[in-house]
């Protein structure tokens, strides 16, 4: 999840007496789900998303993945250093007109004071926050709305759960968060253990890959999902921005071949922008990068060559 803290986008809170981040549990954990407080409907959610934040842009890929386009319109925001996730364009004439993402966590709860994270969950019949939880999200997204969508896609089957599960644990606490909590360490311990988490976990992963297409089973799964917006943006941002230059991703040949296999799907390149993904953790992260200059490199490849043909370029 993408948090809004004083002005900079950060990704949790230190913990007391410790100079290490640790993500907060998100606020927000209902379920869209048959004979629920709420039942799957066309139209009736929306979801408040970011192409800069990894844990958001899960839910466009699954969103995409599963043509769901119709049946859950979106919002796309930004991060504003003054007002928080702010929507793109200055409102969302939608969801009541809403501006600043902080707005429907006050309409849910009056009394909210904690942090405003994206993605959200909006429910526009009972106007609350369903969940701001990307796990659960993707898993709603998935299944949920399979009436409207493409239901022969099922990106989470039962048959290999307990493994996406295993998988989604390991890449959470070893890569996902870990990368974060390099970025926002406090002290030289707490950033290099983080860091030597993140390249154990890379190790791992490329060792996992020497002969599989995909993390688990013969198909792609949220587990790809999970991983794939990390590795996206791990060599444009992570290596630079947050210090993670021990190796970069591109020199792993499994793991390097692997995410560019899945950024070719069309539907999961439709929701990648490597400009506004740089310049949302650059230009937001002012703690880090007060001057908030966004680098013009590393130019980084990865079209085969029958997909840039394809795509005509």
């Amino acid at each position: 999840m993408g948090y809004m803290d004083s002005g900079n986008w950060v990704i949790g809170e230190r913990a007391p007496d410790s100079k290490s981040f640790v993500r907060k549990p998100s606020s927000f954990r209902s379920f869209v789900a048959p004979r629920s407080s709420f039942e799957p409907e066309f139209g009736r959610y929306h979801l408040f998303a970011s192409l800069t934040c990894p844990w958001a842009c899960r839910t466009l890929i699954v969103r995409s993945l599963k043509g769901l386009e119709d049946a859950v319109p979106i919002t796309l925001v930004h991060a504003d250093t003054d007002m928080g996730w702010t929507v793109d364009g200055g409102e969302s004439s939608a969801v009541e007109e809403v501006k600043h993402v902080s707005r429907l966590y006050k309409i849910a709860d009056p009394a909210y004071s904690g942090r405003v994270t994206v993605p959200v969950l909006w429910d526009t019949k009972t106007r609350t926050i369903v969940n701001n939880e990307s796990a659960d999200i993707i898993v709603m997204l998935n299944r949920a709305f399979d009436e409207w969508g493409d239901s022969s896609i099922d990106l989470y089957p039962e048959q290999l759960v307990p493994e996406i599960d295993r998988i989604n644990d390991l890449v959470y606490d070893g890569l996902n968060n870990a990368v974060y909590r390099a970025g926002f360490a406090n002290d030289q311990a707490s950033y290099e253990e983080a860091v030597i988490k993140v390249f154990e976990t890379l190790d791992m992963l490329e060792e996992h890959l020497k002969s599989r297409r995909y993390l688990v089973g013969n198909q792609l799964t949220l587990a790809d999902v999970r991983l794939f917006t990390t590795g996206i943006r791990f060599d444009l941002v992570y290596v630079g921005h947050f210090k993670c230059n021990l190796r970069q991703w591109s020199s792993y040949p499994n793991l390097w071949g692997w995410l560019r296999d899945v950024y070719q799907c069309e539907k999961i390149m439709a929701t990648v922008d490597f400009e506004v993904m740089k310049r949302g953790y650059y230009t937001s992260h002012k703690r880090i990068d007060p001057i908030g200059i966004v680098p013009l490199g590393p130019r980084l490849d990865f079209l085969s060559s029958h997909s840039r043909e394809k795509l005509g370029s």
